[in-house]
């Protein structure tokens, strides 16, 4: 079954269509949805490795405008959009606990949830809803998605084939450790915050 969802993965980022789901996923991950852009970007880099800078900056910039749309969601929905998505994500709570500390500190917030699998969309909508100096958002979320995606491109780039080969050998591990990260990360923002 991971063969086949792999195999249609790789397809999928061969297809004239690629950049735009890519753009999508990015654009939306940052705001509402659980799945990385992670999932289509590597395939893609893999299928057409010579466009690496092209799918790093796709996914650069349309999920620092998603990280915009979550930070509006904060700001002007956060009671019917932003605290539901929240309460999904187990954080509706916590919010008045760390609305002081996350406008001092919210900034190295960003910049961590934006580089690692830690769920993004959360920081995002917490930004809007506290206030945290758009200017500052904006500068950390397109450094720190910027250094994820350039980075992953890069090295698929550079160590492709390889990486190919080691990916097709262990998909099943590597799958593990993704659903690990991934669940991972919704858990702590469930315990961190």
């Amino acid at each position: 079954m991971l063969r086949k969802l792999y195999d249609w993965t790789m397809a999928l980022a061969a297809t004239r269509h690629a950049q735009k789901a890519l753009a999508a996923v990015s654009f939306i991950e940052s705001s509402i949805f659980p799945i990385p852009p992670d999932v289509l970007l590597i395939p893609m880099v893999l299928s057409e490795r010579t466009k690496w800078l092209r799918y790093a900056l796709i996914c650069t910039v349309s999920s620092v405008l998603g990280a915009l749309l979550g930070y509006f969601i904060g700001a002007f929905l956060y009671e019917t959009i932003g605290q539901p998505i929240l309460a999904f994500y187990g954080k509706e709570n916590a919010f008045e606990q760390i609305a002081g500390w996350y406008n001092t500190w919210g900034g190295w917030g960003v910049l961590f949830a934006a580089v690692t699998p830690f769920p993004y969309k959360v920081l995002t909508i917490f930004s809007g809803a506290t206030g945290l100096n758009l200017l500052t958002f904006v500068i950390v979320s397109v450094i720190g998605r910027g250094l994820r995606f350039f980075l992953v491109s890069w090295l698929l780039y550079h160590f492709g084939p390889p990486i190919r080969i080691f990916i097709e050998k262990n998909l099943g591990l590597l799958f593990t450790l993704f659903m690990v990260l991934l669940i991972g990360g919704f858990v702590a923002v469930r315990y961190v915050f």
